[in-house]
């Protein structure tokens, strides 16, 4: 079938957005194009701000409108817990809870020798000098608990802890509302290994 190029273009473009396969690029274009026009300005008009308003912070490497992020700028946060994170995205997750008043450190991914991301590749450098320049107490290492993630983890912990700085993770275990019996040995075990006292 042969589709107009217009919305060949939409589909292969939209298409390239991550979790966005084929289908659901036809389905979004064919959406868009029912939709009215002012609704598909506002559309258009977020995307160019997306792209042209907003950066990164200068300190933490979060997304921010200004030289420094929110977070940053907050004297209402505790400056000597830094939580460090591998994308944006986590420092958003972690804000929806409500839980966490400290800082962040964004590295812009994780070490991956397969595919040749080093510490070099990251904002490794960076964070080592924010523990000259900050009074920083606690470093607690929010990362992915997969196979890079812990790579990351503990290569960080070796470089944190010489400098006398209390270095955490996040625990690890079975989700509220998850069942055990559904649940793999791995994480039933860091269930078991991360208990606290009640």
């Amino acid at each position: 079938m042969q589709i107009a190029q217009p919305l060949q273009v939409a589909i292969e473009e939209l298409s390239k957005l991550p979790g966005v396969g084929k289908k659901t690029a036809l389905r979004l274009a064919l959406h868009l194009i029912k939709t009215n026009d002012e609704s598909v300005e506002r559309l258009i008009k977020a995307l160019q701000e997306l792209k042209s308003k907003l950066r990164l912070c200068s300190r933490c490497f979060n997304l921010s409108e200004d030289e420094l992020c929110e977070v940053c700028k907050s004297p209402k946060r505790d400056s000597s817990l830094l939580c460090v994170v591998e994308e944006a995205s986590d420092v958003i997750a972690i804000e929806r809870t409500n839980e966490f008043n400290g800082i962040y450190h964004v590295l812009g991914g994780v070490l991956s020798p397969l595919t040749g991301v080093g510490p070099d590749s990251l904002r490794i450098k960076e964070l080592m000098k924010r523990f000259t320049q900050e009074n920083i107490k606690e470093v607690l290492l929010a990362l992915n608990p997969d196979t890079e993630g812990e790579t990351t983890t503990l290569y960080l912990a070796k470089m944190i802890k010489p400098l006398g700085i209390k270095v955490t993770r996040i625990a690890r275990g079975l989700p509220i509302g998850g069942d055990l019996e559904f649940s793999d040995e791995a994480t039933i075990g860091r269930a078991l290994n991360s208990r606290t006292e009640i």
